[in-house]
C-alpha cells in the first residue's frame, strides 16, 4: 500500500521550497500538506493557547492541503487529531530556507519542531533542510523561496536525494521491542526526528554522513539601533571542539548532514 506523508514548514504554505519537496515526495508517496499561513520562523515549539486557529483548504495544490493560521507544532497536531481521517506514515517538515544545524538552532527551528509533533504522536519523523549563501539569504527569504539559478537546481536535485532517504527509512525493517527491565520499550514510539541539511553545492555523487549537532558558544541575536531599541541580528556562534563529525562541518565540506534526534533520551544518562 503506498505510504501517506504529512507535510509541514514554518516559512508559509507559499514557500518554493515545501512546494519543490511536494512534488518530489509526491512521486513516492501520498501527500497531505498542512502548513502555517505565514512565515513562522525562529518559533520552536510554540503552541498558540490563547485566542482561535484558522483552517482553511488550501486549492493550490494538486492534493489535500490546509493552511492553518498558526505554527508549525499547531499545524501538525491540529491535522492529525482533527483533519486527516486517519494517521499518516510519517511527517516531514521542510525544506527550510536556511540551515538548521547545531543545537540552539535546532531548539528554535519551527520547521525542527514540525517534525518534533509528529515524533510525539509515534511517527517517523523528518526535518529537511536546506543551506542558503548568506549573501542571498533574505532575498530568497523574502520571495518565499525563489532562488537564482543555478540554486534552484541544486535544491531540486536535493528534494529528490531526500525523498529517496525518507523512503529508504521509511522501508527499513522496524526493531524488535526491547525490555529495559522497567516494561517493554517500543521503538517506534520514542521521539526520534531524522534532521537533514543539504549544503549549498552537494559533493557529487551525494554522500550522506551520519553527524552531532555542533556545539556552539552562543552570541547575542540583536543590535541596538539609534532609538536604544533592539532587533534581531543573526550571527553563528562561535564552534566548540567535537569528537565526532558535526552537522555544520558535513555540510562545509558539501556533504548531507543525517543527525538524529532522540528527544525521548534527554536526561536518561544523568540519571542512571
Amino acid at each position: 500500500m503506498e505510504k501517506h506523508i504529512l507535510i509541514t514548514n514554518d516559512d508559509g504554505i507559499e514557500s518554493g521550497f515545501l512546494r519543490t519537496l511536494a512534488r518530489t515526495l509526491q512521486e513516492k508517496f501520498r501527500i497531505s500538506i498542512a502548513a502555517p499561513a505565514s512565515e513562522q520562523s525562529w518559533i520552536g515549539r510554540a503552541v498558540s493557547r490563547t485566542g482561535t486557529i484558522s483552517v482553511e483548504e488550501h486549492k493550490d495544490f494538486d492534493c489535500q492541503a490546509w493552511t492553518i493560521g498558526g505554527t508549525p507544532t499547531d499545524c501538525v497536531n491540529i491535522a492529525l487529531g482533527n483533519l486527516m481521517d486517519e494517521l499518516p506514515d510519517a511527517v516531514v517538515s521542510g525544506i527550510n530556507i536556511g540551515y538548521n544545524t547545531s543545537t540552539p538552532l535546532i531548539y528554535s527551528s519551527g520547521t525542527v519542531a514540525g517534525a518534533i509533533e509528529g515524533a510525539f504522536w509515534g511517527l517517523p519523523a523528518f526535518a529537511i533542510s536546506q543551506q542558503v549563501p548568506d549573501e542571498i539569504f533574505f532575498q530568497v527569504a523574502d520571495a518565499r523561496g525563489l532562488l537564482p539559478d543555478p540554486y534552484q537546481a541544486i535544491l531540486e536535485a536535493n528534494a529528490r536525494h531526500a525523498t529517496d532517504l525518507v523512503e529508504r527509512i521509511l522501508h527499513r525493517p522496524k526493531p524488535a521491542a526491547s525490555d529495559t527491565g522497567r516494561g517493554v520499550i517500543q521503538p517506534n514510539r520514542d521521539a526520534i526526528v531524522h534532521n537533514f541539511n543539504y549544503p549549498i553545492r552537494p559533493e557529487q555523487p551525494y554522500k550522506t554522513v551520519l553527524t552531532v549537532p555542533v556545539p556552539l558558544r552562543e552570541m547575542s541575536f540583536y543590535k541596538k539601533d539609534e532609538n536604544g531599541d533592539y532587533s534581531f541580528h543573526f550571527q553563528h556562534g562561535t564552534p566548540l571542539p567535537c569528537d565526532q563529525k558535526t552537522d555544520r562541518e558535513a555540510i562545509d565540506e558539501g556533504l548531507v548532514s543525517h543527525s538524529i534526534l532522540n528527544f525521548s533520551a534527554l536526561g536518561r544518562e544523568l540519571n542512571h
